[in-house]
């Protein structure tokens, strides 16, 4: 009978990749629709090639995006069924991957920046009225970001009547969020820490710390941090 090994270390692929600018005709191709297409028409195109896992629909995915985005890097993948609300807003760097029938909502005066490098799960949500996301992070599959509440107050309005406070998000660079996990409004996720799977995070997390649990806890530094280093 085949026994599977407990464990085994294979290089990684996504953080390492080349580089290499998108065609002159797919970055044409979107001046071109800019022009002759309102948002609103542009999103009915969309529709058309949401689904598919063709590399024509990857393109048209791709081509549409950074049509209508404020900033769109290069070699870019948007999974199927990828949802978004205010693209307009979006600042996406290179080499991002964004996972199948992940949901990204901004808003009409926010901000939403994804660095370069990053790898998005499917199935993940981002609440991204304000919310930045620098280089090289990884984000696990159904992993969810929340950037606002309501108020609740007065007491005597339903809550969902009442104001909704934003509160920004940031998760700095090399960070790696794990499957499931929540982030809270106005949580700043520290460069290179680890957020372990199903943690759900309240407050901040600092550089190089590995957190876990719910509500997230402390459980130690990375191998090789000490807390005295300069971050």
């Amino acid at each position: 009978m085949y026994e599977l090994a407990k464990s085994r270390v294979v290089p990684a692929t996504h953080g390492s990749q080349e580089l290499k600018p998108d065609p002159e005709f797919e970055v044409g191709m979107a001046k071109h629709l800019r022009h002759q297409y309102s948002n609103d028409q542009l999103l009915e195109l969309y529709n058309r090639f949401t689904i598919g896992e063709g590399d024509f629909d990857l393109l048209m995915r791709r081509i549409i995006w950074r049509t209508m985005a404020r900033q769109f890097g290069h070699g870019i993948r948007i999974g199927s069924g990828v949802g978004f609300k205010h693209l307009e807003t979006f600042e996406i760097g290179d080499r991002v991957f964004i996972g199948s029938q992940s949901y990204i909502q901004g808003r009409f005066d926010g901000k939403c920046a994804i660095g370069n490098y990053v790898w998005i799960g499917p199935q993940s949500y981002f609440d991204a009225r304000d919310l930045i996301i620098e280089d090289y992070v990884g984000w696990g599959p159904g992993a969810k970001v929340l950037g606002s509440t309501h108020t609740a107050f007065p007491i005597d309005v339903p809550i969902i009547q009442t104001d909704l406070e934003i509160k920004s998000v940031k998760v700095e660079t090399g960070a790696d969020i794990g499957m499931n996990a929540v982030i809270l409004p106005g949580v700043t996720i520290g460069k290179g820490s680890i957020v372990g799977a199903g943690a759900v995070v309240t407050k901040d997390v600092p550089p190089f710390a590995v957190v876990a649990g719910v509500p997230a806890r402390f459980l130690r530094w990375r191998e090789g941090y000490e807390p005295s280093q300069s971050n």
